[in-house]
């Protein structure tokens, strides 16, 4: 392969929902390309870009995959992205990275849910798209329906390039309005014959073509300008205001292909190397400094690492693309993340599991690498001259927890180094050694998402795993001032143990005026506070520790010990053993012993006074809240507001969004523990959600009860 240089290079993501057929365009742009001599099928389990043991079990793309095609001296790489919602987090990488977008549809159901939430991305990301309408040649295919959601959706800026003549099972041609030609194939597809326009389609097709020039002469005041003067335009300026109507998101180009028969996929492709935007014409990434890094081949180089692959023989594969600069086999690199040095051994231009060698990359290329170091997903590596790193791929928030253990609890390290490896090829696969739940908990998009990862675990490395209901790190708080005291006295020959604590505790919030005077059974005690500490506890929220000791009662070297008991308690609530937060102890008063009084001692006063007032202050048990937003078909709108009602949702408001409803809710997080799947079966997998932490709320009297008989169950069987 020779190299290309920047402004030869296309980079393109092709998305679209599950089934709309991705995959088999892939496969035939690789087999339009020359690149494989026969075209897979994803039925076969042989395609080239589904080529892990889990897609061929599934069915398909689990993965993103990454491949080249040379078209008419232009160096086209693509990202195949999966389908379905729960894998979004290798769209979001392919996005990061590439230049375009092609959105594929499927000719018989046009927009799906898949279809907004990825074009959601492209509308963030600022990446221009082109609308490709696939299975044309499907019975129910409606290509007019699907261009008809496209306007409604997206206006005036959808503009057709083709349209089909014979859909259904006979499809075989289409009229091209940019070139003013119809494309007729034989039922083997490929190559197609270039006719003119039969006279009974020639008004739609000028109507079109006036529609495409006009809107392509949108997008360049010269071109405006020529537009009015000669009430036309040429094929080469058409394609000039396209690139500048894509690169602008002010046109997006409906083109049509039916892949698995490798009709109009030709066409496609020359329409994608004459027309989409070079990489050297688009915005540049943003370093972490803030600094535009445009891709030139005379800056010095930088590589960004946006994906990585465990692969039987080989292991590790690098997937980067070329920041800046040039990268050649033996340059030796340094990681700006993890600061070490790397030498680049092999360079490949990949299509799927089959690897290129190239003699060079240059800046805009993708590529791969083999047998790094110490290169992990999102590390930049830099020449000299050149310190650049980059954090551009923020990935979505997981939506669906497990908890995890090996079968054979012997096993448990070597699935935790898994799991690790994992999160660095996806890392939408989150995973946390839970301390305060005692488990190892792994969040993912989505059920299928983790039963994914399980299929790995248990056929690539072969382990047995169970997933388990996640315990919820509650939190436990109290709801009015209390008073306590506690002597802790132990004498067992020699030196013994003394500390007597007495200490008011009572519910804090941001701003509350300093303690002067509590009363409790009617005894007044006036509080003097001497010293004030504000700890910031990392499960969230506050303990304010107030020192009210006066004539000496308590030694200030005791101080440290007694916040240190009452640590032990917040770390392990008397409640239900969940972490304490938002609470003020004021230590009033107490008693020392001039030879037996220790740390211990009061460490232990202390805790136990802290617990007793705790018991007594009106303690509750709160739960974590998440903000969740729901996209659903409008038809299946009453349906998942009832079962969000059924789960304790507040439901906070809803936009339409032509034919599709936004549902926001705030539902508690144990409730939200089968939502993915629940929310498939409700709606036939056509709509997504979206769920992230908002705030810890009081639990209602019902559950707080159930919560202590459960806490108090565990306690007795231990």
């Amino acid at each position: 392969m020779k190299v290309y240089q920047t402004n030869e290079i296309k980079n393109i993501s092709i998305l679209g929902s599950k089934g709309a057929g991705k995959t088999t365009l892939a496969e035939a742009m690789l087999y339009e390309g020359g690149i494989i001599k026969r075209r897979g099928t994803v039925e076969a389990g042989n395609t080239v870009t589904d080529y892990f043991p889990v897609e061929k079990e599934y069915g398909y793309s689990v993965f993103s995959t990454t491949f080249s095609v040379e078209w008419n001296g232009k160096k086209l790489n693509f990202i195949d992205c999966p389908g379905k919602d729960d894998f979004i987090g290798g769209t979001v990488s392919a996005l990061n990275v590439t230049d375009t977008a092609l959105m594929v549809l499927n000719a018989q159901y046009g927009i799906e849910v898949g279809t907004i939430n990825q074009f959601r991305y492209t509308d963030q990301f600022k990446k221009p798209v082109i609308f490709i309408v696939n299975h044309l040649d499907n019975d129910k295919s409606d290509y007019d329906n699907v261009v008809s959601q496209l306007r409604e959706n997206y206006g005036s800026k959808v503009v057709q390039v083709q349209y089909p003549i014979n859909q259904g099972i006979g499809f075989n041609a289409v009229v091209d309005v940019l070139k003013m030609k119809m494309y007729k194939w034989k039922p083997e597809g490929g190559v197609p014959e270039v006719l003119d326009i039969p006279d009974a389609e020639k008004s739609k097709a000028e109507d079109l073509h006036a529609k495409l020039a006009e809107a392509a002469a949108e997008h360049d005041d010269g071109l405006m300008e020529k537009y009015f003067e000669e009430g036309t335009l040429s094929e080469d300026d058409m394609r000039a205001g396209i690139t500048a109507g894509l690169i602008s998101r002010g046109m997006f180009p409906v083109f049509c292909v039916s892949a698995g028969k490798d009709m109009c996929v030709r066409r496609t492709m020359e329409f994608l190397g004459n027309v989409v935007p070079a990489t050297d014409k688009m915005t540049p990434p943003v370093n972490t400094d803030g600094l535009a890094v445009k891709p030139d081949p005379n800056a010095p180089t930088s590589l960004f690492f946006f994906k990585t692959t465990i692969e039987p023989h080989i292991g590790q594969v690098s997937y980067f693309k070329v920041v800046s600069g040039k990268v050649k086999p033996g340059d030796d690199l340094m990681n700006s993340d993890r600061g070490s040095k790397e030498r680049i051994a092999q360079l490949f231009s990949v299509s799927g599991q089959n690897r290129i060698e190239v003699e060079e990359l240059v800046a805009g290329d993708i590529g791969a690498t083999v047998k790094l170091k110490d290169v992990r997903l999102g590390n930049t590596l830099n020449g000299k001259g050149c310190d650049n790193r980059f954090n551009f791929i923020q990935y979505p928030e997981p939506k669906y927890r497990r908890a995890v253990r090996s079968i054979n609890e012997a096993e448990m390290e070597k699935l935790s180094e898994i799991l690790t490896r994992m999160h660095e090829e996806d890392p939408t696969w989150v995973i946390e050694q839970s301390k305060e739940l005692k488990q190892t908990i792994l969040s993912g998009q989505g059920e299928f998402h983790l039963r994914t990862l399980k299929w790995r675990v248990e056929n690539n490395d072969k382990i047995q795993i169970e997933f388990l209901e996640p315990r919820i790190p509650y939190r436990e708080t109290i709801t009015k001032a209390a008073r306590a005291d506690y002597r802790h006295k132990k004498q067992s020959g020699g030196a013994g143990q003394f500390g007597e604590v007495h200490l008011i505790v009572e519910p804090y919030s941001n701003g509350m005026p300093d303690p002067t005077m509590y009363k409790f059974g009617g005894q007044e005690f006036k509080i003097t506070p001497r010293d004030t500490q504000t700890i910031d506890l990392e499960w969230g929220g506050k303990l304010i520790f107030v020192n009210s000791i006066v004539g000496g009662a308590i030694d200030a070297r005791f101080l440290p010990a007694i916040l240190k008991g009452v640590m032990q308690r917040m770390e392990q609530g008397p409640l239900t053993g969940s972490y304490a937060r938002d609470v003020r102890i004021i230590v009033y008063d107490g008693k020392m012993h001039p030879v037996d009084s220790n740390e211990i001692s009061f460490m232990l006063a202390g805790r136990n006074a802290f617990s007793t007032a705790f018991k007594e202050a009106g303690p509750k048990i709160l739960e974590p809240i998440y903000d969740v937003e729901v996209f659903v078909p409008a038809d299946y709108m009453g349906d998942v507001m009832s079962d969000l009602q059924g789960r304790r949702a507040v439901i906070m408001g809803m936009n339409s969004e032509k034919g599709y409803e936004k549902l926001m809710a705030k539902v508690p997080l144990k409730e939200m523990a089968n939502y993915s799947t629940s929310l498939d079966s409700i709606t036939g997998g056509r709509a997504s959600f979206t769920m992230k932490f908002d705030k810890y709320e009081l639990v209602p009297a019902d559950v707080q009860e159930k919560l202590l008989k459960e806490y108090a169950a565990t306690q007795t069987d231990e």
